[in-house]
Order: structure tokens, then C-alpha cells, then sequence
């Protein structure tokens, strides 16, 4: 038996209305036979409390029908285990999850079985708890048949034994489970966490003994670039969607716009909210949508892009802020060499210039690499930083994502310190051996360590130079904007860099010192200090090397400073 879960054409069909599932259950009595449970439960916070036959649409279905369609009753296996679900906001997804779980409850053989809900906080876990409760409590029937304790979020099946249980996950609810069914909700949540993808693996590990499980991963889009298990997960469904990785035990149902209509902005037009809503006019209100759409651009382009991440599932490729650096509106679209390499610079540009900046025990050290290219005159740019394991530690928010960045091969990580200079120095031997290198640009407060390590490498003295930070940067980060607005600037859009470029943000210094001398000379009580007129939120630094490159080619035009 040979079936795939690509769907190849799925562009085509989402924009049509047509299922996103490839084809039909594999097992079509025990599809129809969960179908049947399945449509008898009620969802009571419907007006009317209507049984889901009445209410769910057609896609709903054909998803219910493919987790249990998949099932062979002869060997006791399921084919497919593991199903993603990517949908906007109020599709009806902790219902959805509700009736499928009850569903496997109903319909499992094993004694004693377990079957879980992991929700990343409480709020969340009661989504889909409290329409469990009620559809129990709305059916005499299933009264009869199943317990329900509800200080613990969990339901009994009376006759096997078998429990359905609703969890605010941490590694100590998970821990030892050997759940038969697991359905993961918000898994963009967990993407932010620390240590997530450990307690994932805690929590799946029950199937290697229950070869009838399944695993349901449910989310929204993020309201921040991707990353964690949520990133893993949606670029490995995507390949098993597009049919570049063959995998067909895994399913993905992935309502998003297709690319085109991204790149053409159509995804910005009301009449398409459709394309990733298939619930849009029943759990999704089509006037509170439309009125989302008008209000969130009369509020701005951040304001805009969460209303799309989460109403639209557009993924977020750089996160906005309202006081972001002006040169982050253009750097997404200057992304025009992917994946582009040193090597590249090194063969196709006629002078590079290099900037290095941070490496301390809490922060990421930083190398950018600037090449005017001989031809088109664009300034190319290439990144790359390094991390000490302490890194990770002290800032756990942003693991997640800097094991994202070290996959990718943007971000280094280094098992002792000065390692990563070394590999630096390595690099500015090779532009300087090229014949290539102008100068290199550094922070005079770290310039010793970095210093010793160019020169070690043999790199001439003379050509580093320190450039102090603060305002005088101020040239420099206004030369920048322009070179991204013109489209001279290009790099090869590293999610790090973008990452990075979201957390730029402007100080007015002078408004700073003024309130600091107002402090002082004891006419209020502004707790500030005084601070560079641009500064960075915590993280990664290696975004200040290109924003501090000051172009004289005005002055000598085979030249690039930083």
C-alpha cells in the first residue's frame, strides 16, 4: 500500500476552496465510523447547541476523517501519526480539538490508555477543556459513559479505563506519559520557550510502544518571526507539502497564501481574508474581519502585520516596532542574494570592508563584511556571528532562536572563548590575502582582544580602526537607510539579520540629557540615564556593524569605511 501526503498543487486549490488533504482516508470504514462519533457531539457554545454534522464544514471532516482514515485495524497501526494544522485565529481550532480527542477517546481499545491535550499555559488549556465538559454534559449518553473531574481537566472512560487529560505543559506534567493521542495546541507558543523541544519529545516518546498513536500539532501563525520547534516543524511540513521531503506518515494542512500573492501584497486585500479562514462567515466573522483590516492599517504597518500574523497567517519575517529604526522597512526586500557567501564576495566585489563588534560572555559576537561589487556597484553584505554556551544560558528567552540561527550555519557556537576570535581573524586573513580588504571597523572599547588576534592572523595593524559608538554613528546609520531605500544595499536575507534589524530602536539623546538636567537640577524625578542616541534592545549586537558603515566614496571612490 503506497499513498503520499504532498500536495503539490496546493496553491491552486486553496485559492479555489478545494481540500488541502491529497486524497481520501486510507481506511474508509474506520474514517466513516469516527465520522459517526465524531458529528453526534454538541458543541454547545453554538447558538443552538448543534450537533457538529450540523455545523462543521467540509474541511473539517475530510481532517477528522484522514487521523482516523489512517488507521489499519488488522495491524493495530496508524500510517499517518502525525498531522499538522496551521489556521488563523477562530477557525474553531480548540473545538476542533475537543471533538477529535473526545472522539479517540470514545473509540480506543487499549486499557488504561492515555490521551493528552498539551496547552502551553492554562487559558489556553481550558479552550479546549471547558467544550469537553459541556459536550459530555450535553449527551446523556456520554454522561453514562464518561466521568468528568473537573479539578484536574481530566475524563475517564468508565468501561476501559482509559483517560483524556488537558495540560498546561511543563516537563513535570509531561514527564513518563505514554500517551496514545497527543494534540498539541499553539505550538507557536511553545516556539518561544526554552527547552521546548526537549518537552515535546518527553511527551511523544509514549508512541514508540503505542503504534495506533498520533500526534495533532494546531497553531496560529506567530506574532513574532518564527522560531524553536515551531519553526522546525513548519519549514519540515512545508517540504512534506511541497514535495521536497517524502514522508507519508506525516500530514500537513496548511492554510497560508501562496507565495505569489504574498510577493504581489494580494494577501493586504479583504476579498482574500477567505484564502486562510475556511471558516470565514460561521466561527469567523466576516464583518469583524473586514472592520480588523481597516482599523489595523489606520494604525500602522506594525499594528497591520499582527493583525495579518494572526487573522491572515502571514508569517512575520521582521518584527516591527512603532520607535523601529527606519532602515527596517526596507530590509526584507533587499534580501535579493539568498544565501549568498564569502566566497561570493570575495570573487565578485572590487574592495570589502569588515566590522566587528561585541563577544561578551552575554552577547554575540558580531563580523559583517561589505564588498562593493565590480559590476552593478551594489553593496553586497555577508554576516555571520559566534556565541559562547554562556550565552544561552543567561539570556534563555532567545535559545530557542539562536539554536535556529547555529542550524541555518549564520551563528557559530563556540566551545571556548576565543575561539570565536580566532575563526574572525581567519576570516580578515582571507579578504586581506584576496587583496581585497580596505579597513576593518571595531568598538575601541574591545578593540585589545580582536586586535592580537587580526594581527596573529596577519592582518596589518594600520588597517584596524576603532570607531567609537553613539552619536557619532549618526552619519553613518542615516547612510545606511538610504542605501536600503535606493536598493544599492542587498545582503542575502539570514532570518538572524532580520531578527536582529527588528530590534533596532531610536533614543532621542537629547531628549535624555535634558530630562537628566532637569533631574539634577531638582525639578523632577526622571529616573533615566543618559543614553546613546541609537541603541539596541538586548541580544545580538552584530546588527550594529552595517548600520555603522560611513561611505566617502564621494571623497575616494575605492573606498568603504565603516
Amino acid at each position: 500500500m503506497k499513498w503520499s501526503t504532498a500536495c503539490i498543487d496546493w496553491e491552486r486549490r486553496i485559492v479555489a476552496r478545494e481540500s488541502l488533504i491529497p486524497s481520501g482516508p486510507l481506511f474508509p470504514d474506520q474514517s466513516a465510523e469516527a465520522l459517526e462519533v465524531f458529528g453526534s457531539l454538541r458543541m454547545v457554545d453554538a447558538t443552538g447547541s448543534p450537533l457538529m454534522s450540523e455545523t462543521v464544514r467540509e474541511w473539517v471532516n475530510e481532517f477528522v476523517g484522514a487521523i482516523f482514515g489512517a488507521y489499519d485495524p488488522d495491524e493495530g497501526r496508524r500510517k499517518i501519526q502525525e498531522f499538522m494544522l496551521l489556521i488563523s485565529k477562530k477557525n474553531g481550532k480548540s473545538t476542533i480539538a475537543a471533538g477529535i480527542m473526545l472522539t479517540a477517546l470514545i473509540l480506543n481499545w487499549r486499557p488504561s490508555g492515555e490521551f493528552i491535550i498539551l496547552a502551553p499555559t492554562k487559558e489556553i488549556a481550558d479552550n479546549s477543556y471547558l467544550p469537553i465538559r459541556d459536550m459530555i454534559n450535553a449527551d446523556e449518553d456520554l454522561q453514562a459513559l464518561i466521568q468528568v473531574q473537573n479539578h484536574t481537566r481530566t475524563v475517564t472512560h468508565r468501561q476501559t479505563n482509559a483517560t483524556l487529560k488537558v495540560v498546561a505543559a511543563d516537563n513535570d506534567t509531561v514527564s513518563g506519559k505514554k500517551a496514545i493521542g497527543i494534540f498539541i495546541d499553539e505550538l507557536w507558543v511553545f516556539g518561544k520557550r526554552h527547552g521546548a523541544e526537549a518537552m515535546l519529545r518527553e511527551a511523544t516518546g509514549g508512541l514508540a510502544s503505542r503504534p495506533e498513536g498520533f500526534i495533532i500539532y494546531a497553531t496560529t501563525q506567530s506574532d513574532e518571526p518564527p522560531a524553536g520547534v515551531f519553526r522546525q516543524k513548519l519549514m519540515y511540513a512545508r517540504k512534506v507539502r511541497d514535495g521536497e521531503i517524502d514522508d507519508p506518515s506525516f500530514l500537513p494542512v496548511l492554510y497560508e497564501f501562496p507565495k505569489h500573492m504574498l510577493d504581489a501584497g494580494d494577501h493586504r486585500i479583504f476579498s482574500n481574508a477567505y484564502i486562510t479562514n475556511p471558516n470565514l462567515g460561521l466561527s469567523v466573522d466576516e464583518p469583524f474581519i473586514e472592520r480588523g483590516y481597516a482599523q489595523a492599517q489606520l494604525d500602522g504597518e506594525v499594528s497591520f502585520l499582527g493583525f495579518l500574523a494572526k487573522h491572515l497567517n502571514v508569517e512575520i519575517g521582521l518584527a516591527l516596532r512603532s520607535d523601529r529604526w527606519a532602515g527596517a522597512d526596507f530590509w526584507e526586500r533587499q534580501g535579493k542574494y539568498p544565501g549568498i557567501t564569502l566566497d561570493y564576495l570575495l570573487e565578485h566585489a572590487e574592495v570589502i570592508d569588515l566590522g566587528i563588534d561585541g563577544g561578551g560572555l552575554d552577547d554575540l559576537l558580531g563580523l559583517s563584511a561589505v564588498g562593493r561589487d565590480k559590476v552593478t556597484k551594489e553593496w553586497l553584505l555577508w554576516t555571520r556571528a559566534w556565541a559562547h554556551p554562556s550565552v544561552l544560558e543567561r539570556r534563555k528567552a532567545e535559545a530557542p532562536r539562536l539554536h535556529d540561527f547555529a542550524k541555518d550555519g549564520h551563528l557559530v557556537l563556540v566551545d571556548e572563548i576565543g575561539d570565536d576570535l580566532e575563526e574572525v581573524a581567519e576570516i580578515a586573513a582571507r579578504v586581506e590575502k584576496a587583496g581585497l580588504l580596505d579597513q576593518i571597523g571595531v568598538d575601541p572599547a574591545g578593540i585589545g582582544g580582536v586586535l592580537d588576534a587580526l594581527v596573529a592572523a596577519g592582518v596589518p595593524q594600520d588597517k584596524v580602526i576603532g570607531i567609537s559608538q553613539g552619536w557619532k554613528l549618526g552619519g553613518a546609520i542615516k547612510t545606511s537607510e538610504r542605501k536600503l531605500a535606493e536598493g544599492v544595499l542587498v545582503h542575502g536575507g539570514q532570518p538572524m539579520m532580520a531578527w536582529c534589524c527588528g530590534k533596532l530602536r531610536t533614543h532621542r539623546q537629547g531628549i535624555v540629557r535634558g530630562l537628566n538636567k532637569v533631574r539634577a537640577r531638582g525639578h523632577g524625578t526622571h529616573s533615566g540615564s543618559p543614553s546613546n542616541q541609537w541603541a539596541a534592545q538586548p541580544g545580538c549586537q552584530c546588527h550594529q556593524l552595517i548600520l555603522q558603515r560611513r561611505d566617502h566614496s564621494w571623497r575616494n571612490p575605492g573606498r568603504l569605511h565603516r
